[in-house]
C-alpha cells in the first residue's frame, strides 16, 4: 500500500480513543459506565447499522467451515468451533493419517480430505480457517482465496517478510472475501476493555512495556517415524521457524502496537541455546527491545527453560501502570496519582506490598467480580477471534451480494471497495490482512535480530503492499 499513513502515537484522530479530561472526569457515559460497571468497549454493539443496509444482521445464519491443519492447534479450532451456533464444520484436512483420524471426532460429520485442494474444491466450504504450520501458510492462503472461501490465516501469517507480503496482496486483491488474520486478542473482550485506559492516558506520561512468555518446555514433539519427526518438528529448524518472538510473542506484541498506536521502527535481539541442546538451531530464551518512534521501548522476553512468572504485559506510566496477566488486568495506581472516583468500587488484589485496581470487562465492581473467570467459561481469545470471523465473513458476502444485485458483478472494484467501507463499524473486532501483515513483520524482523545479536531497522516499506 504506497499510501499507508503513518501512525502517531495515541492518535487522538483514532475512534478507539477516549479524550483524557472525559475520561478522568467521568463526563461520558461510556467511560463512566465502563469504569464502574466493566461493560465490554465493543462499538458494534452500541452503533445502528449504516444507512441502506439491508441484509445485514446481528445473528448470522451458518457459515460453513473448512479447517486445513489439525495438529494440536487445529484441533483446538475444532474445538471452539463447535461451541458457536453459527459456525458448522463440514470438512476438515490433513495429509497425516493420524491427525486426520484423530479430528474424527471432534468433527463427526464433516468430510475429511488428506489433500487441501480438495477441501477447497468442496463447494458446500464457504469459509476456511488455516492452522498448518507457518511456512505452509501462504500458497494455501492464496489458493483458498482463488477457490472463493473466506480465509481465517493463524499468526504469524508467513515465515518471510515476502510470503507474508505476498498473502496480504492476495487479500487484497479479493474484495469480495473476507480475510481476517488469527490475530485473536484483537476480539477479547478483555482485551477491548483495557484498550480505552491505555489510550485516553489514563495512565499519565507513558514510560515503557514490558513483556513476557515464559514455559519451561522443549518444543520438541516425537515420532516413531523419522521423516515425520522431522516434519513435524518445524519450530526447531531456523530456516522455517519464526521463534519464540514470532510463534509465541506475536500476540503480546501486536497488542502492544495496537494500545499504543504505533509501529515499531527498529529492534535490537538477543538469544541463545541454554537448556535444550539437542541439535536444534532456534534458541529457547530471547529478549528483544523495541523501539517506537514516539520513544517508547517495548521489551520482551521468552523462555523455554524457565516458567517463572510465566505470561504477562506490563504498560507503565506516571500516574498508574496497568498489567495484563492471564487475560485479566490490574491498575496500580500511584501515591500521587489524581484520584478518579471510581477506585472506591473496584475490587482490589494485593500483589506483594502493591493494591492492583481489577479491571475486569463486564464486572469491574468487588460484589460482581469474586468469581468471574471467563476464560475458564470457554470464552478465551481464540472463541472471540472465530466468533467474529464467521460473523464478519456473512456480514461481508451479504454486503457484496447487495452490491452485485444493484450493481452487477463486473462493476468498478473501486465502487465495491467503497461501498463495503458502510460495514466496517458494523463488525465485530478482528485483525485485518494489513495488521496480518504488520505483526508479522516486526515479529520476523525481532527473530532475525535475535538469531543475528543485533540491531536491525524497521523500513516503512516492509509494512506496504503494493
Amino acid at each position: 500500500m504506497n499510501d499507508l499513513p503513518d501512525i502517531s502515537p495515541l492518535d487522538s484522530s483514532s475512534p478507539s480513543d477516549l479524550n483524557r479530561r472525559e475520561f478522568l472526569q467521568g463526563g461520558t457515559v461510556a467511560s463512566l459506565m465502563a469504569l464502574l460497571g466493566g461493560i465490554p468497549l465493543v462499538a458494534p454493539a452500541a452503533e445502528k447499522p449504516p444507512e441502506g443496509a439491508t441484509s445485514y444482521k446481528t445473528t448470522t445464519p451458518p457459515v460453513n467451515c473448512g479447517v486445513i491443519g489439525l495438529g494440536v492447534h487445529g484441533r483446538e479450532i475444532l474445538a471452539t468451533l463447535a461451541r458457536l451456533p453459527n459456525a458448522p464444520v463440514v470438512a476438515i484436512c490433513d495429509y497425516y493419517p493420524a491427525f486426520l483420524n484423530r479430528s474424527k471426532e471432534l468433527a463427526p460429520k464433516a468430510t475429511p480430505y488428506a489433500d487441501y485442494k480438495q477441501l477447497l474444491a468442496d463447494k458446500n466450504v464457504k469459509a476456511v480457517v488455516i492452522a498448518t504450520p507457518t511456512h505452509q501458510h501462504k500458497q494455501i492462503v492464496i489458493d483458498a482465496l482463488v477457490a472463493g472461501k473466506h480465509v481465517y490465516c493463524e499468526a504469524p501469517l508467513a515465515h518471510t517478510v515476502e510470503d507474508t507480503k505476498a498473502i496480504a496482496a492476495a487479500a487484497k486483491k479479493a474484495p469480495k472475501l473476507y480475510f481476517q488474520a488469527g490475530l485473536q486478542e484483537r476480539s477479547d473482550a478483555q482485551r477491548l476493555f483495557v484498550l480505552p485506559f491505555i489510550r485516553s492516558g489514563g495512565i499519565g506520561t507513558f514510560g515503557d512495556i514490558r513483556a513476557q512468555t515464559s514455559k519451561k518446555q522443549s518444543w520438541r514433539r516425537d515420532s516413531p517415524n523419522p521423516d515425520r519427526l522431522k516434519e513435524i518438528n518445524w519450530r526447531l529448524n531456523s530456516k522455517l521457524s519464526t521463534g519464540l518472538v514470532g510463534e509465541l510473542g506475536i500476540h503480546s506484541l501486536d497488542v502492544a502496537c495496537w494500545f499504543i498506536n504505533e509501529r515499531p521502527k527498529a529492534v535490537t535481539g538477543f538469544g541463545s541455546i541454554r537448556q535444550w541442546k539437542d541439535g536444534r538451531d532456534v534458541a529457547d530464551n530471547v529478549r528483544a527491545v523495541f523501539e517506537f518512534p514516539s520513544g517508547i521501548t517495548l521489551c520482551y522476553d521468552g523462555s523455554l527453560l524457565s516458567s517463572y512468572d510465566t505470561n504477562f504485559e506490563v504498560y507503565t506510566g506516571a500516574d498508574a501502570t496497568i498489567m495484563v496477566r492471564d487475560f485479566k488486568a490490574w491498575m496500580f495506581k500511584e501515591a500521587d496519582a489524581p484520584l478518579l472516583g471510581w477506585e472506591v468500587y473496584a475490587r482490589k488484589d494485593e500483589f506483594y506490598r502493591q493494591e492492583g485496581i481489577a479491571l475486569v470487562a463486564g464486572a469491574s465492581k468487588a460484589t460482581a467480580t469474586a468469581d468471574a473467570d471467563p476464560i475458564a467459561a470457554g470464552f478465551t481469545p481464540l472463541y472471540h477471534g472465530l466468533a467474529a470471523f464467521v460473523t464478519n465473513a456473512d456480514m461481508h458476502h451479504a454486503a457484496v451480494e447487495d452490491f452485485t444485485s444493484s450493481f452487477g458483478k463486473d462493476a468498478d472494484p473501486a465502487a465495491l471497495l467503497d461501498y463495503l467501507k458502510d460495514i466496517q463499524k458494523s463488525k465485530k473486532p478482528h485483525a485485518d490482512a494489513q495488521e496480518g501483515l504488520e505483526a508479522t513483520v516486526f515479529a520476523l524482523r525481532a527473530n532475525e535480530a535475535i538469531k543475528a545479536n543485533r540491531r536491525v531497522e524497521i523500513a516503512k516499506a516492509d509494512y506496504e503492499v503494493a
